[in-house]
Order: structure tokens, then sequence, then C-alpha cells
């Protein structure tokens, strides 16, 4: 498996150089009958890969191209594995090759099978005639060139039982790694069952029809490997062991295949707890929009409700205007046509007092034609006067409706403009809390969208980290598994050895003593030889003496012998213990070191991989952070420029008003002066009035037209004239 296809184990995400890399394996597979690792358990070979160099070949007479193919297969970064297009044209694939590989390879196996076919049929024919001697001369009665051709036997068939141990082991590894890209199941096994009953069988008939000793030649030819014939036949063991083998492939395998589930469903629910919490973003946000929308929807109802309140206000104040302008209108003209009722009455009693006076003054003695054309002048003069100040007073009333008029409507426009100002200000105000009410609404929401990402963020992390959690237990559980597995697998191993150590001791016992029975066997032809020598030249009175004393020599050197034997087999007994015990004391620390070795692999890698997640969940975290740092950042600024923008606007706005309003009043004063008014006169005036009500202002305006027009202004002036 490829580094990054463990990896992608959390984040899903892998290419197709995996393919190449899978391609560097199998030829490392093929080159070495076993893939890389193949001895060490399943999770501690996924933590070796991710955390180790990629592997190589081991040795072996290879070519530099096929070397180099394999390294650039197996290139630990993925950027820096070639294409398949790449492979093809690389010097170990376009290279010439001869076509007699493949059919020299098969010939080659069957060449070394048809070789342990014949060791073996040497070894069990050996095995056999050594029987058939053994029958044929009886337990007792070996001669001494039997026995010596039976130990050299014994020895021929100690060397032909090793080779044929190692070509057996041979054979088995040759047939297993040719069937190591297979898969087995129970129905080979079953098969492997059939063949090994049938090997017995064969065993069987071969020894019985090898333990005749006078059978026929074409008996024995018959009996003999066939050219084409394969070295099929397997024993029960090696039946039982390969079951074994296969069930511990399964369950590891099974092992392997429940951890890539647990990876898988945590995986799976982690891409569902995104997805739950996406959708619930998308909930929020559109919540929070539609929030926003009904809120601006407002604010313009309620700014169209204000100006259609200030039109109607505006409005209301023209009527009012004109209906107290008519008003005004009315009082001064009823003011008015009172002083010209009472000017006309004060001026006919002035004319009646002023005849009678002009009547006392002329002299009686005066010529009545005379007096009559005095008093005639006198009275034109009179009535003269009369019409000038009629006159007089007819422009005075005018002049002061008029400017009363437009001090009132003086008045008015600037109170309008004023109800325009405050109008104007209120809009303003209303638009400035609307603001304050949307950037609260946006601080708001900005502040519930942070903690509602906090809170998702924080979420995925806890089952990130309870994931992580579960999957090192699991991890640390299968390699506890693993360990005990292995050491009670090295504890059967040990108990067999101790089983079949007396076994061993008793073979290499009988053997010593088989040796110590042929020593004494020379010993004893020494002394008959001897004896008979002696007893030649010895003479016979005495020979009785020497034969018994040659008895006790004997007797004493083959005591000897045997204590020498006997302390032999005592040292090679306790030998064999000791170096058993070392050897299997050894086997045991060695398998603990490597348990310990991979355990520690575990650990450090489960530690890099949980310090990963929390450098993952840190980096997040200040992702998060950043993103809504910049997020109020940007809501910050659009903040600054709504109240920018609003400012600009009520800048605008007043300065507009005040333009048109000072126009107006320039267009009024204008108008006053092409009326031959004094403006400033009706400034002021209109100013002074601003300070009373409209009534007050009125009946001062009407006080105002009376004092010019009393009798004793004619009186007087009738007197100057």
């Amino acid at each position: 498996m490829a580094p990054e296809v463990i990896l992608a184990m959390d984040e899903g995400q892998y290419e197709g150089n995996a393919d190449i890399w899978s391609l560097g394996i199998t030829c490392i597979e093929l080159a070495e009958r076993k893939p890389p690792l193949f001895n060490m358990n399943a999770m501690s070979a996924l933590y070796h890969i991710a955390q180790n160099d990629p592997p190589t070949l081991a040795g072996g007479d290879w070519s530099d191209e096929f070397r180099q193919f394999v390294d650039s297969c197996l290139s630990k970064s993925p950027c820096d594995r070639p294409s398949a297009s790449i492979l093809i044209k690389g010097p170990f694939i376009d290279k010439t090759r001869p076509p007699n590989v493949i059919l020299d390879l098969i010939l080659r196996t069957k060449d070394a099978v048809r070789e342990l076919d014949n060791l073996q049929y040497r070894r069990m024919k050996k095995i056999l005639m050594v029987d058939v001697i053994d029958g044929e001369n009886g337990p007792n009665g070996r001669s001494d060139v039997t026995e010596d051709d039976s130990s050299q036997d014994g020895d021929n068939v100690d060397s032909s039982k090793s080779s044929s141990i190692a070509s057996q082991q041979s054979s088995h590894s040759i047939s297993m790694s040719s069937k190591s890209s297979s898969q087995n199941s129970i129905h080979s096994a079953t098969n492997d069952d059939l063949v090994g009953f049938s090997s017995f069988s064969r065993e069987r008939s071969f020894q019985s029809t090898a333990g005749r000793p006078k059978s026929s030649n074409a008996s024995n030819r018959s009996l003999e490997p066939g050219a084409n014939n394969f070295a099929t036949i397997r024993t029960t063991s090696i039946v039982t062991k390969q079951i074994k083998d296969h069930e511990v492939s399964n369950e590891l395998r099974e092992q392997f295949a429940g951890y890539k589930r647990l990876r898988k469903q945590h995986q799976k629910q982690l891409l569902s707890l995104k997805d739950k919490y996406k959708q619930e973003m998308e909930e929020h946000k559109q919540r929070l929009d539609k929030e926003y929308d009904n809120l601006k929807q407002q604010f313009s109802m309620e700014l169209e409700r204000l100006k259609k309140k200030q039109q109607q206000d505006l409005d209301k104040r023209q009527k009012t205007n004109q209906a107290m302008e008519k008003k005004l209108i009315r009082q001064i003209s009823a003011t008015q046509d009172t002083e010209r009722k009472t000017f006309g009455a004060m001026q006919k009693k002035e004319y009646k007092l002023n005849k009678e006076q002009m009547k006392r003054e002329i002299d009686s003695g005066t010529p009545k034609k005379e007096r009559e054309d005095t008093l005639k002048l006198h009275k034109d003069r009179l009535m003269s006067r009369q019409k000038e100040a009629e006159t007089r007073l007819e422009k005075q009333h005018k002049d002061s409706i008029e400017f009363e008029i437009r001090k009132f409507r003086r008045r008015k426009v600037v109170q309008y403009h004023t109800l325009e100002k405050d109008q104007i200000q209120e809009e303003l105000t209303k638009l400035q809390e609307q603001q304050e009410k949307e950037h609260s609404m946006l601080l708001r929401h900005h502040e519930s969208t942070q903690e509602l990402e906090y809170k998702q963020l924080l979420a995925i992390q806890n089952l990130r980290d309870e994931h992580l959690r579960k999957q090192h237990i699991t991890e640390r559980e299968n390699q506890k598994e693993y360990n005990s597995r292995e050491e009670s697998n090295l504890r059967k191993k040990h108990l067999m050895e101790h089983k079949q150590q007396p076994r061993s001791l008793k073979q290499k016992e009988v053997l010593i003593r088989k040796q110590f029975h042929e020593a004494v066997q020379t010993q004893r032809k020494q002394y008959r030889a001897l004896k008979d020598h002696i007893v030649q030249n010895t003479p016979k009175n005495e020979q009785k003496a020497v034969v018994k004393k040659l008895k006790e020599e004997q007797v004493r050197k083959l005591n000897i012998l045997g204590e020498q034997y006997e302390a032999s087999i005592a040292e090679m007994l306790q030998q064999q213990n000791m170096r058993l015990d070392d050897a299997q004391l050894t086997e045991a620390q060695e398998l603990k070191q490597r348990l310990q070795q991979e355990l520690e692999l575990l650990m450090a890698y489960q530690s890099k991989i949980k310090m990963q997640m929390e450098a993952q969940h840190h980096r997040e975290r200040k992702q998060l952070e950043e993103r809504v740092s910049l997020r109020r950042a940007l809501l910050e600024q659009k903040m600054d420029d709504d109240r920018t923008k609003l400012s600009s606007a009520k800048t605008e706005m007043v300065k507009a008003l005040n333009e048109r309003q000072v126009k107006e009043i320039e267009e009024f004063d204008e108008e006053t002066i092409s009326l031959g008014m004094n403006a400033m006169e009706v400034l002021e005036a209109s100013t002074m009035a601003q300070n009373y009500d409209d009534d007050v202002s009125l009946r001062g305006s009407m006080i105002s037209l009376t004092p010019s027009n009393s009798s004793s202004s004619f009186t007087s002036t009738s007197y100057r004239d």
C-alpha cells in the first residue's frame, strides 16, 4: 500500500500514482518470492511504510535497469514517481529480451523437481534395503561385516535423510512461492488433505512392494518416478501447517479489513457531520439574510411613512398660511374700513368747524359777493385738502396692507423653511437610527455566525479526536493480539521442541550406545586375537592364569569404556538441554525485542498522528480566527463606509435645502423690492414678529395702522394754510 493511500484513509483522496507504487512492490514480490515486510504485523507494516524509507531489492544478481525501475516506482513522494507512459519508454521495458526466458524457467523448475523426486526415491530405496538386510540376518545373527555395512548404511541413511529434509524444504518453498500470488481457500486445504492421504497410501504400497527382495526388475522400474511427474505428494503435517498458516493469514486479513471498515465508518461519520453542519450554516445564513431583508424593508416603509407625513405637514402648513393670510387681509380690510369711516366723520366734523370758524372770521361788513367768493374758495380749498387726505389714507392703507401681507408672507416663508429643516433633521435622525439598528443587527449576526462556526469546528474536532482515540485503541488491541499470538506460537514451538527433545536425545543416545557396542565388539575381537596368540606362546600350566588376567584386564577396560560412554551420554544430554534452553531463551528475547520495537513504532506513529491532528486542529482554529477577523474587519469597514455615506448624504441634503431656501428668500426679497418696498424693513418687521404668535402679530399689525390719521393733523394743516 502506497504511503499516500495510508494517509488517505483519513483524507480520502489520492491519485493514480499509487498504482505505480503497487507495480514496484509486485516486482519485489516476484523477485524475492515474498512482498516486503511480509513477516511484520499488518498495523506495524502500515506505520513502517508511512514513516520509513521505501523498500528496495534486498540482493540478488539483478540488472541495474531493473533496480532503477523498482527504485523509480517506489519513490515515496507521488510527484517524483514517473507515469506509466514514461515507464514504458524506460530502458528496463524497452530493452530486447530472449524469447525463451519463460520456457527456460519452466524447464529449470521441472528439472529441480525431478531431481528432488529422484533423491527422495533413492532415500526410500536405501531405507528399504536396510530393512530387508536386517530382516534376513535377524537381530542377533549379523556378522561383523554386516555390522560395519549397517553402520555405514546408517551413516548414509542419516546423510540421505538430511539431504531429503533439505530437499523437502526446498520443494515446499518452491511450491509455496509458486502459490504465493493466489488466495488459498478451505477447498484447497481439503484437496491438500486428499493429496496427503493418497501420498500415505502410495508410500505404504511402495514399502510393501519393496519389502519383497526377489521381486522382478519390472515391478521396481514401475515404481520409479516418471520423467514428467511433479512432487505433489505432501505429508499430513505439511498440510496441517499450511491450513494453520492459511487460518492465520485469514485472521490477519480479517483484522486489517475490520480496521479499514473502522476507518471508513469514521470517515463516513465525519462527512455526514460536515454535511449536516454545512446545511445548518446555510439555513443560518438564509435566516439572517431574511431577517436583514425584513429590516431593510421595514426601514423603507418607515421612511416612506415619514416622508408622507412630512409632505402632509407641509401641505397643511401651506393651507394654514393661506387661510391665515386671507384672515389677515380681512382683518386689515375691516380695520381700514373702520378707519376710513372714522376719518370721513372726522373730516365732516372738521369741515363744519372750519366753515363756521371761517364765517366768524369774515367781517360782516364785507360785501356779500366777496364774502361768498371767499367762503367758496375756502370751501374748495378744504375739499381739496380732504381729498388729498383721503388719497393719502388710501395709499397708506394700500401700502400698509401690502407691507403686512409681505411681512406675513416672509415670516411664513421663514417658518416654512424652519419646518423643512426640522423635517429634514427628523429624516436624518431617522436614517441615523436605522443605520445604527442595521449595524447592531450586522454585529449580532456576525457574533451568532462566529459562535456557530466555533461550535461546529469544536464538534468536528472532538469527533476527530474521538475517532483517533478509538482508532489508536483498536490498533493497540490488534498489536496486543498479534503479540500474544506470536508469543503463544513461540511457546507452542518451544513446548514442541521440549516434547521432541527426549526423542532426539534418545536417538543420539542410541547412536552413542551403538558406537559403544561397536567399540566393545572391536575390543572383543582384539581380545580373542590376543588370547589366541598368548595361548599359543604360553605353557599350558600358565595359560589359565594368563587367560584370567587377560579376562580381568578386558573387564577393566570395558568398564572404563562404559564409564566413558556413560559420561559422554550425560554430557551430551546436559549440553543439549542447556543448548535448547539457551536457544529458546535467545529466541524469546529476540521476539520480545522485536515485538517491543513494533509496539514502540506503533506508539511513535500514533504520537506523530496525534501531533499532526493537534497541529491540524490548531491550524483550522487559526484559519477560522483569521476568517472571522477578516470578516469583522470588512464589516467594520462597511459600517464606516455607511457612516461616511450617510454623513455625506446629510451634508448634501442640508446644503441643497439651504441653497434652495436662500434662493427662495432672495427671490422673495427681489420681489419685495420690485413692489417698491424696503426689503430690510420687511425683514426686520418679520423678524420682530417671529417672537409673537400669529394672533398677537395680527393685532399688532392692526394697531400700527391707526396713529397717522388724527384730526389734529388736518387742523394744523388748515391753520398753516
